[in-house]
């Protein structure tokens, strides 16, 4: 009975490594993909075919930017209060991180808004102007992915799952968050560089 016992605890531990390792891949596979578009973006730009973004970053970019910087501060304080069982604390951080991830996502809505009302669309003569959308699109795709992430970690904390479990979750969720918060800054600042 207590060799079983072992057995399950050894297998949980090798279970979670190998989901953890997983996850960095991931990690990894989305930063290459974003280095592929900056290195598109430059060559396409070197070329002369275009003259680059030939605009004006809108300040929603900025705004945006400090949302995500305040998520990753609450979701570090959800991460906090989870390993230290404090689990009412723990769904307060969860859901003012999942607040955040939407008023950033509305923000980058309102952003290809503001790109669209300055003619700016994604089929355009300006292929240049056309990254604008590959980076914040698919960074919006992958803000969508940790949203459901924190909302099945925030699931799990009012279900009452166990300390163990909840944590290991958590884990993974802020890893997968701070991730897209540092992806994030990286594509505002290649922009801004670029613009």
């Amino acid at each position: 009975m207590e060799n079983n016992a072992i057995g399950s605890i050894e297998e949980e531990q090798r279970v979670r490594k190998a989901k953890k390792f997983n996850l960095w891949l991931g990690m990894i596979g989305m930063f290459m993909m974003f280095a592929a578009f900056s290195s598109g973006f430059i060559v396409y730009t070197a070329s002369g075919v275009d003259k680059g973004l030939k605009t004006i970053l809108p300040q929603t970019f900025m705004y945006s930017t400090a949302v995500l910087i305040l998520s990753s501060l609450t979701m570090h304080l959800a991460f906090k209060a989870a390993k230290n069982s404090a689990l009412t604390k723990q769904k307060l951080f969860l859901l003012l991180t999942i607040a955040l991830g939407i008023a950033f996502l509305f923000l980058q809505v309102h952003a290809w808004g503001l790109f669209f009302a300055q003619g700016i669309t994604f089929i355009n003569n300006n292929a240049s102007q056309s990254f604008l959308y590959v980076f914040t699109g698919m960074h919006l795709l992958h803000i969508v992915a940790g949203l459901l992430v924190l909302l099945r970690c925030l699931i799990g904390a009012m279900r009452g799952i166990p300390q163990s479990n909840n944590i290991f979750r958590m884990d993974l969720a802020a890893i997968f968050w701070h991730f897209l918060d540092l992806l994030w800054i990286y594509i505002y600042v290649f922009l801004l560089l670029n613009q």
